[in-house]
């Protein structure tokens, strides 16, 4: 049989940290996934990657499987030690797991594995991402998903099962935010307890607001004399208008709070509104000489502050 270069199928130095290791699997599993990838041998590949994803998270695995030495190269023919060649380590699984995997991980680990006996063994935790609306993330919904997970039938085949979760999103969830549905992520090996689903929290863009973190923005056009005067007028929130005072002499650009109007959470996140003057069309010629007015009475230079 032909030597696995593990370490090779996964892309990783040999002193691959676990994490280097994870971030490595989740990257190929994603790319040949059968569900997705256009890949021609991409359940081949899928499998490969999670027999070497097998060995090298696993502490003891990774050590037994590093005592065979670095000498061997990757397709070379392989002649395990008799015995399994790990001396006194001893791998447990149970046939249906063990079908999954080639005859080379076979003759390392599967020479003592033993029918009636199952390692516990806690299943992989697993990533998704959930887009919403900034609506949802204010009030809070509940989502169904349906989630298509990788299944090694005892004959060894790779075949998808499909499963479905209503999930209940809190209020006041933010863009990037990680939700932990425990118990959620992938099956666990023998009597071990399954790993957790985590989703990732997307915000759709909105027509008009904008979220940073809990705080949200809005841009809200004023009239001339609101600006000049001051005035009092009705600005959106995610909960619905409220009243904000302009402060006389206000220029365009200015921002004003709103605290506690932002999404929920201890604290809630503020809103903030910057202004933006509209001035209006002059149609009529009395709403010309208004404008000719104004620039009469107001020594006013716009552009002062360019220097022209």
């Amino acid at each position: 049989m032909e030597y696995k270069d593990y370490y090779k199928i996964l892309g990783v130095a040999r002193d691959a940290t676990p994490d280097d290791i994870k971030r490595a699997y989740r990257r190929l599993a994603r790319k040949y996934h059968p569900d997705v990838s256009k890949e021609t041998d991409a359940e081949a590949r899928f499998k490969e990657v999670n027999e070497a994803n097998e060995v090298l998270k696993d502490p003891e695995k990774r050590a037994a499987y590093d005592a065979l030495g670095r000498g061997w190269q990757a397709g070379q023919e392989f002649h395990p030690p008799p015995g399994g060649g790990f001396e006194q380590r001893e791998f447990h699984f149970r046939p249906e797991d063990m079908a999954q995997f080639s005859d080379f991980f076979a003759s390392l680990f599967g020479r003592r594995a033993r029918a009636s006996e199952a390692r516990a063994r806690r299943g992989e935790d697993q990533n998704a991402r959930l887009r919403i609306g900034l609506a949802e993330a204010f009030s809070g919904t509940t989502r169904q998903l349906t989630l298509s997970e990788p299944v090694v039938e005892p004959n060894g085949r790779l075949t998808t099962r499909t499963r479905t979760l209503n999930v209940r999103i809190p209020a006041g969830v933010t863009q990037g935010q990680q939700i932990r549905l425990a118990g959620q992520g992938a099956p666990g090996g023998g009597s071990g307890a399954a790993g957790d689903l985590y989703l990732e929290i997307e915000l759709d863009t909105h027509p008009f607001f904008r979220a940073d973190g809990k705080d949200i923005h809005v841009q809200v056009p004023i009239a001339p004399w609101e600006a000049a005067l001051g005035a009092s007028i009705q600005v959106p929130t995610l909960a619905g208008p409220v009243n904000l005072k302009i402060p006389a002499g206000s220029q365009g650009g200015r921002r004003l709070r709103l605290k506690g109007r932002g999404l929920p959470g201890h604290p809630p996140g503020d809103e903030f509104v910057e202004l933006e003057i509209l001035a209006p069309v002059a149609h009529t010629d009395e709403q010309k000489a208004l404008y000719r007015r104004m620039a009469e009475t107001f020594a006013f230079n716009p552009r002062a502050s360019l220097g022209v």
